[in-house]
C-alpha cells in the first residue's frame, strides 16, 4: 500500500524558516509529525513510534538554500501498535502537515527501545520459572538480579517465528552501585515477548557457581589512587577557530552540516574543503558484534547495535572538562519516545579543536634552515552506551584535507562464569571464575561520495613486484596497477595487505595540474575476517561483513548495509541485495560501504573496565590538490610552551 492519504485532521504546518535543508528535525517538528499521524484515521492515539527523523532532501535543496530559498521539510516515521505485528513506514510533509506515503511491512519488528529496557528486566524478574532457576543458584533477592535485554536474532527456534523478542542474560549485584558484571548468573536465559509483556521460555543450561569476588571501578569504591599528575590545560585565550550557524560548521577551509538521528546517531553532510565538495553524506550505518561461542545461550550473541537498538537514544549527555577538553561547543539532540513525546539529550554532540602535532617539516642541512608547521584538527564526536559497552565516535578533519574516523570502544566486556582455572575454548579467564568471550565489533561506514562534484568512479590500486626480468635486472622493481571497477558486482572487494591494496574515488570530469583525475583515497587499515559459516543464522544476517568494500550507485532508499528492519530479520534487503542489480558505477553518484572493526580476544587488563581500543579509517586526498594543501599555513611558535623549569624561546 503506497498512496496519498490525507488525515482527518492535521496539526498546523511548521512555519517556513530558512535553515540548512539537512538540519535534523527539532522538537516542534517531531511534535507536529506525531500530531499528524495520530490524527490519521488508520492510526489514532494508541499508535507507537519507533523513529521520527528528517527525510533528507535531494541535492537540489542545497542550490535553493544558497539562493536564499527554503526547501519543503519532510519527515520519515516508523510506527507500530503494541498488540499487532508489523511496522508502517510513513512519509510526511511538514510544510503541508499531511502524510504523503505509507507502506505496511507485516513481518517487520521495531528496534528495541530504550524505554523497554527496564520493562524487560521487570518482566523477567517477576517470572516464576526464572525465580526458581535463580533459587537453584542460591539467589533469592530478585531486586539484585540485573537483566540485560539482548536482541533475539533469528535462529529458527520453535515458538519464536513471529515474535517481537528479547533474549536476555543476567548478573547479580551484591549491593548498591556495585559492578554486577563481576557476577554473571551463568546458564539462565529468559526469552521475552516484548509486545505481550511476558516470558515465553526460560532456558536453563545447568548451574555454574556465581563468581563473588568484587571488581569495582567507580571512584567511591577505590581506596587508593596514584599521585595525580600536574594539570594539563587546553587553553585557547581567543576562543575556538570554528564557527557554528545552526548546524552548519565552518573551520579553516572546511565546512559541513552536522546531523543526528535515532538510528545512526551523528551524521555529517555536505563535507567540503575550500568550497570543493568531497562527501555528500557520511555516517556509521551499521555495527554488529558477533561472538564466537557455541555454548549455552551465548550462540545467540550476534547483536546489531545500530539496526536493532539505534544509537540515538543511547547517546550520552557529555560533561565539560571530562569527555572533551578545550574550548567546546555542544549540540543538543531531540528525538521521539515510543509514546510520541520529546526525548531530549543535552550536550549530545561535542565539537572542539585538537593539536595534531607536526603537519610538515624540513631541515636543509646545507643551509641549516628549518621550516616546520604544526597542524590542528577539528573533532566532531558523540558517545553512546549500548548495554555493557561504550562506543565513542570521532570524525576528524585536518588541515591537509584528510578526513579520519576513529572509533574508541570502552566500557565493560560482556562476562560469563566458568570454573576457576578452566575457561572454555572460546573465552579468556579475566578473573578467577570469570571469563570474557572472543568476539568482533564490525562497523560499516556509508559514504555518499562527491569528489569535486558529481560524476565519480572507483579505482582499485594494487602493488606488484616486476616479474619481467628484462625490466628488473636488479630485482628491486615494483609498481602500482590501477583498475577501474565498472559495475557493482565487480566492486565487491576485500583488502589485500600483500598488494597494499587501497581504493580511490576519482572525478573523471575534473583534472589536476598533471592532467590526472582528482581523487580521494580510502585505506582499509582495520579490516576483519568473519568466522561464521555461510548460510549460518548469524552469517545470513551479517552478510555485509563478507567484503571490506561494497560500491553502489546512489539510491535514496538503500540506506543500511544489513537491511532496513534488523530486529529478527532474515538477512534480506541489505547491500548484498543492492549489488545484485549490478548497476554501472562509472562517472555517477557513488556510495561506498566500508567495513572495518575490532577483533577482540579479551584480556585481564580489559576488566573491570576496558581501556579504549581503537579502530577506524581515513579518506586522504590523492591528486585532489596540486600540492601540499597545508603549504599556506603561516609559521608560528606556541609562546605558551615552556621548558621544564623555565620558559621557551629565552622567555
Amino acid at each position: 500500500m503506497d498512496d496519498l492519504h490525507l488525515p482527518v485532521a492535521t496539526a498546523p504546518a511548521v512555519s517556513p524558516v530558512l535553515r540548512h535543508p539537512f538540519t535534523p528535525l527539532d522538537a516542534d517538528e517531531i511534535r507536529q509529525a506525531v500530531a499528524v499521524i495520530r490524527a490519521d484515521r488508520d492510526f489514532g492515539a494508541g499508535i507507537l513510534f519507533e523513529v521520527i527523523e528528517l527525510k533528507e532532501p535531494p541535492r537540489e535543496a542545497l542550490t535553493a538554500f544558497t539562493e536564499g530559498r527554503s526547501w519543503p521539510r519532510e519527515a520519515r516515521a516508523n510506527v507500530f501498535r503494541q498488540d499487532e505485528p508489523g511496522i508502517w513506514r510513513l512519509t510526511l510533509s511538514l510544510t503541508d502537515a499531511v502524510i504523503t506515503s505509507r507502506n505496511y511491512f507485516p513481518h517487520a519488528r521495531p528496534m528495541i527501545q530504550l524505554e523497554q529496557f527496564v520493562q524487560i528486566e521487570d518482566i523477567v524478574r517477576a517470572n516464576p520459572e526464572f525465580i526458581a532457576a535463580c533459587a537453584k543458584r542460591g539467589i533469592t533477592d530478585m531486586s539484585m538480579v540485573c537483566v540485560d535485554p539482548w536482541s533475539a536474532g533469528n535462529f529458527g527456534v520453535a515458538g519464536e517465528e513471529e515474535g517481537y523478542l528479547s533474549h536476555t542474560f543476567c548478573w547479580l549485584r551484591l549491593y548498591k552501585d556495585e559492578n554486577f558484571y563481576a557476577h554473571p548468573i551463568e546458564g539462565i536465559n529468559a526469552v521475552v515477548d516484548i509486545k505481550a509483556g511476558k516470558v515465553i521460555r526460560v532456558d536453563d543450561y545447568g548451574v555454574v557457581p556465581v563468581p563473588m569476588q568484587e571488581f569495582n571501578y567507580e571512584a567511591q569504591f577505590r581506596k587508593e589512587f596514584r599521585p595525580a599528575l600536574k594539570p594539563l590545560d587546553i587553553v585557547q585565550p581567543e576562543g575556538a577557530s570554528f564557527s557554528l550557524d545552526g548546524r552548519v560548521i565552518t573551520w579553516d577551509k572546511w565546512s559541513c552540516v552536522i546531523g543526528f538521528n535515532a538510528r545512526e546517531g551523528l551524521t555529517l553532510h555536505d563535507i567540503s574543503y575550500d568550497g570543493r565538495p568531497i562527501v555528500n553524506r557520511a555516517s556509521i550505518a551499521e555495527m554488529v558484534v558477533p561472538y564466537g561461542v557455541p555454548e549455552n545461550g551465548h550462540f545467540r550473541k550476534n547483536v546489531f547495535d545500530i539496526g536493532e537498538y539505534g544509537l540515538g537514544k543511547l547517546t550520552n549527555s557529555l560533561t565539560l572538562g571530562c569527555d572533551c577538553l578545550g574550548h567546546i561547543a555542544y549540540l543538543d539532540a531531540d528525538l521521539n519516545t515510543m509514546n510520541g513525546e520529546i526525548f531530549h539529550i543535552d550536550k549530545a554532540i561535542c565539537i572542539h579543536e585538537e593539536d595534531d602535532g607536526i603537519l610538515w617539516k624540513h631541515w636543509d642541512f646545507r643551509t641549516e634552515r628549518t621550516e616546520v608547521r604544526r597542524g590542528r584538527k577539528l573533532v566532531i564526536s558523540f558517545i553512546c552506551t549500548v548495554g555493557n559497552y561504550e562506543y565513542a565516535f570521532y570524525w576528524h578533519l585536518d588541515q591537509a584535507g584528510m578526513i579520519e574516523f576513529v572509533m574508541k570502544a570502552t566500557g565493560i566486556i560482556n562476562t560469563s562464569a566458568c570454573l576457576p582455572g578452566h575457561p572454555t575454548k572460546y573465552g579468556v579467564e579475566v578473573a578467577p571464575g570469570l571469563q570474557g568471550h572472543i568476539h568482533q565489533h564490525a562497523f560499516c561506514a556509508r559514504l555518499e561520495m562527491a569528489v569535486d562534484g558529481p560524476g565519480n568512479s572507483i579505482v582499485e590500486c594494487n602493488g606488484y613486484a616486476e616479474e619481467d626480468e628484462a625490466k628488473n635486472p636488479y630485482g628491486n622493481a615494483f609498481y602500482q596497477q590501477d583498475t577501474i571497477l565498472k559495475t557493482e558486482l565487480e566492486a565487491c572487494r576485500k583488502a589485500n595487505p600483500a598488494t597494499h591494496r587501497y581504493w580511490k574515488v576519482i572525478n573523471p570530469n575534473k583534472l589536476n595540474h598533471t592532467g590526472r583525475p582528482v581523487g580521494y583515497k580510502l585505506m582499509p587499515e582495520s579490516t576483519l575476517t568473519p568466522y561464521f559459516k555461510p548460510g549460518s543464522p548469524s552469517g545470513v544476517r551479517s552478510g555485509f561483513m563478507n567484503n571490506h568494500l561494497w560500491v553502489t550507485k546512489f539510491a535514496e532508499e538503500e540506506r543500511y548495509p544489513a537491511g532496513e528492519y534488523m530486529n529478527h530479520s532474515d538477512g534480506t534487503g541489505g547491500v548484498e541485495d543492492f549489488v545484485k542489480q549490478d548497476r554501472n558505477i562509472e562517472n555517477t553518484n557513488l556510495v561506498l560501504w566500508h567495513v572495518f572493526g575490532l577483533h577482540h580476544q579479551p584480556r585481564p587488563e580489559d576488566f573491570p573496565v576496558q581501556p579504549c581500543i581503537k579502530t577506524g579509517f581515513k579518506l586522504m586526498p590523492l591528486g585532489f590538490f596540486d600540492q601540499n594543501p597545508g603549504i599556506d599555513i603561516a609559521p608560528g611558535i606556541n609562546k605558551a610552551s615552556k621548558l621544564h623549569g623555565g620558559s621557551c624561546c629565552g622567555g
